[in-house]
């Protein structure tokens, strides 16, 4: 096993899709893209490209292999979806596999990408790298991928938002994108196309709702969706203390008797005219008064009224509550001005909001509502619900004891 330096990847790369080396990807974003032999590959051949960890947003983080048809699959979909090769720009970890298309993406079209120079992403940094992108790419396309979180940084700042608005195609996805997100963007003059997918599809697979050529979606009788198609991952693995790369088998990924790889999501969609919706985690689910609530579903439609009561992003979860079973809490980070929310009582600035008009009828809306500095996300931009229900059940017991004259307990 062997660690690489950044500037070693783009050939080690080319080593993985002739399948001469196997790369694995670190499990967190500071560690090193290490390559090792195929030898070390202990199932059936021909033994995977790629090794990557899934988020873990729902529970411990799994070894997902990726053969080289299935990464040359995908990006090749991609550029015949955009406008053809083109230069990129990479403002994601490459440990994700959103990151790790970039840079495959830009090998093949026969560049390497405008890399982030600095560890954390801002709207300037954003402004100086694409203003790189779009001297140095000529009469060629640019594209760069991007989190929600992202865009709302870039949507904040003039400069970044005008050389946003430059670039041919913008892929956004990772995290559910709030219908008030696209319509700024889109005012602003941005190239949005949504992405749907996942570390077990190679990364996205579906833009716009549309399914890649070869890859077919079916929502199953519980209303989630499942994947099919060539892009599909071989399947989980384990890796040894000696090296060796073993499969494990899964419910997740199948095969079914014609042979194709299927992925059996734990997302929630329809599909109207051909075209698939998102409609957030079944395993987000919550239960509350004996109502099942969509997070999702809340947010998308609370988020366009009340951004023009001051709210920028927002973020449902719940904390354990005698007569609701769960109580449904919104953390909510303020634009500037923030319309009063945080200067009152957190039932009273839920009541507030509610009363907007945003057209929801016979769902449970918030009950309260925190104003928080940032919105709690995964390192890849997806959010962190665990981490949310945390810092809501913090700051409920603050709020308590601030209004008993109890300190809280550190």
């Amino acid at each position: 096993m062997r660690e690489l330096s950044p500037h070693e990847l783009p050939e080690a790369i080319d080593r993985a899709l002739t399948r001469t080396s196997i790369l694995i990807l670190p499990s967190d974003r500071d560690g090193a893209v290490t390559e090792v032999s195929p030898g070390k590959w202990a199932g059936p051949v021909p033994a995977p490209a790629l090794i990557l960890f899934t988020s873990g947003s729902t529970g411990k983080a799994k070894a997902v292999a990726l053969s080289a048809d299935a990464l040359t699959t995908s990006a090749r979909a991609t550029e015949r979806f955009l406008s053809g090769p083109g230069d990129w720009h990479l403002c994601l970890p490459v440990n994700h596999i959103a990151g790790f298309q970039v840079e495959l993406r830009a090998r093949l079209a026969g560049r390497a990408p405008v890399r982030a120079a600095a560890a954390r992403f801002t709207a300037q940094s954003f402004a100086a790298e694409a203003t790189t992108l779009l001297e140095r790419a000529g009469d060629r396309p640019t594209y760069t991928s991007l989190v929600p979180t992202q865009l709302h940084r870039i949507l904040e700042d003039d400069a970044a938002t005008a050389a946003a608005a430059r670039i041919t195609h913008i892929l956004l996805g990772g995290a559910a994108i709030s219908p008030s997100l696209l319509e700024r963007a889109e005012a602003a003059g941005l190239a949005i196309v949504r992405t749907y997918g996942m570390s077990e599809t190679a990364g996205g697979c579906v833009y716009d709702g549309a399914p890649f050529d070869g890859v077919d979606v079916t929502i199953t009788e519980a209303g989630t969706i499942d994947l099919s198609g060539p892009v599909i991952a071989d399947g989980y693995v384990e890796i040894g203390a000696d090296g060796a790369i073993t499969p494990v088998e899964s419910p997740a990924l199948t095969v079914d008797e014609a042979g194709r790889r299927i992925m059996h999501t734990s997302d929630l969609g329809r599909i109207d005219s051909g075209v698939l919706s998102v409609l957030g985690r079944a395993d987000d689910i919550i239960v509350s008064g004996g109502t099942n609530v969509s997070p999702h579903a809340l947010e998308s439609g609370l988020l366009p009224s009340w951004q023009k009561a001051g709210i920028e992003e927002m973020l449902v979860t719940w904390v354990p509550d005698e007569e609701w079973g769960r109580r449904i809490v919104a953390l909510v980070r303020l634009a500037d001005g923030g319309g009063g929310v945080g200067a009152e009582d957190p039932q009273e600035s839920a009541q507030k909001l509610n009363a907007l008009d945003h057209g929801m009828t016979g769902q449970l809306l918030p009950q309260l509502v925190f104003p928080v500095a940032e919105i709690p996300n995964r390192s890849i931009g997806k959010p962190d619900r665990q981490a949310a229900a945390r810092i809501a059940a913090d700051l409920i017991a603050r709020d308590a004891n601030t209004h008993t004259g109890e300190l809280p307990v550190t």
